[in-house]
């Protein structure tokens, strides 16, 4: 991992793009944030995030995906953005390396906004490997609202195999100790992928 404060590339970059002027906390109102904004600030927002995701290049993007969550979680938006399927292999490695926080929402509203079958693989390998450990309160309920997401849209069976009552899914809701006095938080999280979607959709519309 690249930190920005000794690394002068990375800086410029963050200055850029994570941290622009005007907007020094882009990187925090990318995600449930950006629902709770209002016009102006929203259109603006939008405005900008769009514009930036039209410039940026895919070596800045690459340079961004290898720094901090803030990095990560805003190249991953730009990803999203700009539709670069070119970054969805790279975005599926960070996804199940889960090497830091923040970023998880960010990785699986570019891989919902791809929404193909692939993505779906790269949600489900993430699942495999985190819904057997109940000792972890990762990523696993925005992964599996993504994975529900794009198998509703492409009317597959991907997130059945999780969903069933012998599934990794009930059986992770049952053992994971931070979830079982909650209610299941897969329609919430179902909910939040597709109102995320809509954002993006709405930042790749023309100008």
């Amino acid at each position: 991992m690249r930190h920005a404060h000794e690394d002068p590339e990375l800086l410029a970059l963050v200055r850029r793009y994570v941290t622009p002027e005007g907007e020094r906390r882009r990187h925090l109102k990318l995600g449930g944030s950006l629902l709770r904004m209002r016009s102006p600030e929203y259109d603006r927002f939008i405005h900008d995030l769009r514009e930036d995701a039209g410039l940026i290049t895919a070596d800045e993007i690459a340079t961004l995906l290898e720094g901090s969550w803030r990095e990560r979680r805003t190249a991953a938006w730009l990803v999203a953005v700009s539709r670069r399927t070119e970054f969805r292999e790279r975005i599926g490695e960070l996804l199940l390396a889960s090497e830091g926080c923040c970023a998880g929402l960010a990785y699986c509203v570019a891989l919902a906004t791809f929404g193909t079958e692939r993505d779906a693989d790269l949600l489900a390998t993430y699942l495999d490997r985190y819904l057997c450990r109940p000792d972890l309160g990762y990523d696993q309920t925005v992964v599996m609202g993504a994975l529900q997401f794009i198998s509703l849209n492409l009317g597959n069976d991907q997130a059945d195999r999780f969903l069933g009552l012998d599934g990794l899914w009930q059986q992770w809701l049952h053992d994971a100790p931070h979830m079982q006095a909650n209610p299941d938080p897969l329609p919430s999280s179902l909910s939040l992928i597709r109102q995320l979607y809509a954002v993006v959709h709405e930042c790749a519309e023309p100008i």
